[in-house]
């Protein structure tokens, strides 16, 4: 939702947006789950991909450009393992490939890694996900070496075998774009182990930086806890749809907070921002029905309007702090003397500012 945020506005500001958003489908877990229920992994994650998708729809959020999916981009990663192997900042070992994170200069910085911690031992991580938020401070894995066992896998030029978690989604920008992204996204999770991987494979074959701008969001949390399915809270659209939600009143409850700072779903919570929007969306209304057709708009309000919105949203995308400004804006209003032209120019702004929001009309 927060990356949608960041398109829409960037698009109001009159910027030509690319946007892409990558699907790791052939990494440890989905091998794992897809096993466990009987499956094939395709048909566990195409099924995931096609509802993940509808939800965005549903949101009312832009479909990305680019859905790329990583089994889809196998040529490109053998391709840059077998450069970063030429480059000798990766390496073989008994049949897989690992990258050697102190081989690339910067490594880290995202992040903030303190690199005097790296052991003087040579340790090598073989999976492509570990619990928790802690680092692995040691060299990564690229390429899972085929065994007997293995039921998924391509036979490449560099062998039998696919490609890690870390190496796709670098392997999958790689086969989309060619330059220097404007800006990175992900969730807060991902400055663990994961951006700093992502960051040192791909600068480490092309000749210029990866991102401008990295942006990580924090996590949704039900009740002070986080979402697990041991804990029995997880938290699907349908949950606020089968208590009376309607879906702007769900996506402006998403929205309405600063992306780096957690969310915390409850039902007090939900009701007291979703009654903010209600009533906002009321005295708009009572604009609205003032309207002439034909009517020239007075844009001295609507300049205050748009005005207090964007030096909101230029610090940081606070939606909060936009959405508030423009509340209190209208709250000061006398509606009942505003006049034709008044009315007409304040409805026109928020049109245009709803083309971000999506929740106002």
């Amino acid at each position: 939702m927060f990356e949608d945020i960041v398109v829409r506005y960037l698009e109001y500001l009159g910027y030509t947006v690319k946007r892409g958003m990558n699907f790791t489908d052939i990494e440890d877990k989905a091998l794992k789950e897809a096993k466990k229920r009987h499956q094939s992994v395709t048909h566990l994650t195409e099924e995931n991909i096609r509802k993940f998708i509808e939800e965005i729809d549903f949101l009312r959020m832009k479909i990305p450009d680019y859905l790329p999916k990583a089994s889809d981009a196998i040529d490109e990663a053998v391709e840059i393992i077998s450069r970063l192997l030429d480059l000798k900042v990766a390496y073989w070992n008994r049949g897989n490939v690992y990258f050697e994170p102190l081989k690339f200069p910067g490594f880290g910085e995202i992040y903030g890694l303190d690199m005097t911690r790296w052991p003087s031992k040579k340790r090598r991580f073989h999976r492509d996900t570990y619990p928790g938020m802690r680092w692995n401070l040691g060299d990564f894995i690229l390429w899972h070496g085929y065994n007997k066992a293995d039921t998924v896998y391509w036979d490449t030029s560099i062998g039998k075998g696919r490609p890690s978690w870390n190496i796709q989604d670098p392997s999958m920008i790689f086969k989309h774009f060619n330059e220097t992204l404007s800006i990175y996204c992900g969730g807060f999770d991902n400055l663990f182990r994961h951006h700093d991987y992502t960051r040192a494979i791909l600068e480490s074959v092309w000749t210029y930086p990866m991102a401008r701008y990295w942006l990580h969001c924090q996590h949704l949390y039900v009740n002070g806890q986080k979402m697990s399915k041991s804990k029995g809270n997880m938290y699907y659209i349908d949950t606020p749809l089968e208590q009376g939600y309607e879906i702007q009143e769900i996506r402006f409850f998403l929205i309405y907070c600063h992306y780096r700072q957690r969310l915390n779903y409850s039902d007090e919570s939900m009701r007291s921002v979703v009654e903010k929007l209600k009533k906002f969306r009321r005295i708009v209304r009572t604009i609205e029905k003032k309207i002439a057709q034909r009517t020239n708009p007075d844009t001295r309000v609507a300049q205050r309007l748009k005005q207090g919105f964007e030096e909101k949203m230029d610090n940081d995308l606070d939606v909060r702090a936009a959405f508030n400004e423009l509340y209190e804006i209208l709250s000061t209003i006398n509606v009942t003397t505003l006049g034709l032209s008044e009315a007409s120019g304040i409805i026109h702004a928020l049109r245009e500012i709803d083309g971000v929001l999506k929740v106002i009309f």
